[in-house]
């Protein structure tokens, strides 16, 4: 099996040239809302936790606002700084996304004076899964930290169909997946 770092460059790789060959307006349409099995295990008072998408990951805005229109509050990772901890801080405008800055690893977030909290249902970005939960992350290990330091949530990646591999290496500190959605299927979820 290849390593966790040759994984990583197939996988990202296979997800850019997936991605640019989706006319923007289809990429626009799916991950739209959650769908239905899925909705059903969210509690309705669950904080939910996302992720501020780069261009090739699986997009996230469209699932914020969805969950802010039903009255859920949002969290999106913050970070204090590049080598700190990842931290989850409310998210309150999902629609103009006014009330996020670029943080010290360029990806958007809330700002510090945003509340901070813990979700209940954390959606989480990859690079590659198994049908079985195995995550392959981006390298930092800052989700693997976080969920094992906050158990008894639910953790589901949001992934485009081409990042499903038979197997990935894993170690004991990579926490699995409770669910995974993508454009045709959801993994997990009875």
């Amino acid at each position: 099996m290849a390593s966790k770092s040759e994984l990583r460059k197939q996988l990202r790789l296979a997800r850019r040239e997936h991605v640019a060959a989706q006319p923007d307006a289809i990429r626009a349409l799916l991950f739209h809302r959650p769908p239905k099995p899925l909705l059903e295990k969210i509690a309705p008072n669950a904080v939910i936790g996302l992720y501020s998408a780069n261009r090739d990951e699986a997009p996230a805005s469209g699932y914020a606002k969805f969950f802010h229109e039903r009255g859920h509050r949002i969290a999106l990772p913050y970070f204090p700084s590049a080598n700190g901890s990842m931290q989850f801080r409310e998210h309150t405008d999902p629609f103009a996304e006014s009330d996020l800055e670029e943080g010290p690893l360029k990806i958007a977030q809330p700002s510090n004076e945003a509340t901070g909290f813990a979700p209940d249902v954390l959606f989480v970005p990859l690079v590659g899964f198994t049908s079985s939960g195995a995550r392959l992350g981006q390298g930092g290990g800052h989700y693997d930290r976080w969920l094992s330091e906050h158990p008894g949530g639910i953790a589901i990646g949001l992934a485009w169909d081409v990042q499903l591999c038979e197997d990935l290496p894993t170690e004991p500190h990579d926490v699995a997946l409770d669910a995974i959605v993508t454009p045709t299927r959801i993994y997990g979820i009875d």
